[in-house]
């Protein structure tokens, strides 16, 4: 029975995991264009990673909600 509980979070955090690991290229153009030309790879890697950070929190808060739900449905 506490196996069945752990499905819905295993899943989530597989999903959350599996789109962290892809080198995401979540730039706009000009923003990509300028990078690119400066020549300094680790301003874009930040860049990059800031994106994807920014883009991770809007999921998390899902998440969190969801669980909150869950837990309101199942008392």
């Amino acid at each position: 029975m506490k196996q069945m509980r752990k499905k819905p979070f295993v899943l989530l955090f597989v999903m959350l995991l599996a789109g962290g690991l892809r080198r995401a290229s979540a730039q706009c153009a000009m923003c990509r264009a300028v990078l690119e030309s400066n020549g300094d790879n680790a301003v874009a890697e930040g860049i990059n990673n800031g994106i994807v950070y920014l883009m991770a929190i809007p999921y998390l808060l899902v998440g969190v909600l969801i669980f909150i739900v869950y837990r309101k449905v199942r008392s």
